[in-house]
């Protein structure tokens, strides 16, 4: 009798696991076509001409068309602005990369007094988002002459980008074990050797999580470019987007198709690289 309730018991938990975990993946399932909804419509846009996108915007084509990818694609506007976003993302990420370490650095394993203090009054970039400070950012740029300059777009990303770059690196670093330092110190090891042979490799995590997401920022940045950047030339991707628009009138077919350019490889990249924003936020296993 025992043996019988504790196998119905068992029978009940299983299907009550599976109902749950079948609702929590339904869940999911539903909440990633709202994220990707607009995605898949700009991509599939781009295949309708203009008259079939305005009759079905979110339905399927009815011949797949490449004739507006080829129109972006071949237009040399077109890759002169992907060259611009790639240097605002290489020139963003290297150099917050390289400034942050070096704050969590000294505010997570050197000593002086005011140290958390001080930390607590850097954290608090945090609170102010780019989009409320363009006034004060654009006269700042306009005051060192960094107008139509790609280091006007760069440096005032690395400013807002480096409180939560410097926030999530001091934690890994002051998760390293003191022995850990003082033995590299016995060793012969200098500070800044210290920090270029351990801290660096066992932050990894860390610096990927930070690497991809102030990839994505700069990839996908609009206004502060829109405002600092005047000479085409250096417009980049994002920008590209009205200029594309001005040229081909209300030809939206091919603006969908120049969209979906710019926001799939972002989308690529997040999806192919979202382990390390996972580890590196969570804190992962220290490596050596």
């Amino acid at each position: 009798m025992t043996t019988s309730s504790h196998k119905s018991s068992s029978t009940a938990f299983n299907i009550r696991s599976m109902w749950t975990t079948g609702l929590k993946y339904v869940v999911l399932i539903i909440l990633s076509f709202f994220v990707l909804a607009p995605v898949i419509t700009a991509v599939l846009g781009g295949f309708k001409n203009t008259g079939e996108f305005f009759d079905a915007p979110f339905g399927w084509p009815a011949v797949f068309r490449l004739e507006n990818y080829a129109t972006v694609l071949s237009n040399p506007t077109f890759w002169r602005q992907l060259l611009n976003s790639g240097i605002i993302v290489v020139g963003t990420t290297s150099l917050t990369v390289a400034t942050s370490s070096l704050l969590a650095f000294v505010f997570s394993r050197l000593v002086f007094p005011g140290r958390d203090l001080l930390f607590n009054f850097f954290s608090l970039g945090l609170l102010f988002p780019i989009t409320i400070a363009f006034l004060p950012v654009y006269i700042q740029v306009r005051q060192m002459g960094l107008l139509d300059s790609y280091f006007g777009v760069i440096l005032p990303l690395v400013a807002f980008g480096i409180p939560g770059s410097t926030l999530i690196l001091r934690g890994f670093f002051r998760a390293i074990p003191i022995e850990l330092e003082d033995a590299a110190y016995i060793d012969g090891c200098s500070t800044l050797e210290f920090f270029r042979y351990v801290l660096i490799p066992l932050a990894r995590p860390a610096l990927g999580a930070i690497l991809v997401l102030q990839t994505i920022v700069a990839w996908n940045e609009y206004f502060l470019p829109l405002l600092v950047l005047n000479d085409e030339k250096k417009w980049p991707l994002t920008l590209g987007i009205m200029q594309f628009q001005g040229q081909f009138g209300t030809n939206w077919a091919a603006i969908m198709a120049f969209v979906s350019l710019l926001i799939v490889p972002a989308v690529l990249f997040y999806l192919l690289t979202q382990r390390y924003i996972v580890t590196g936020l969570t804190g992962g296993e220290l490596k050596g």
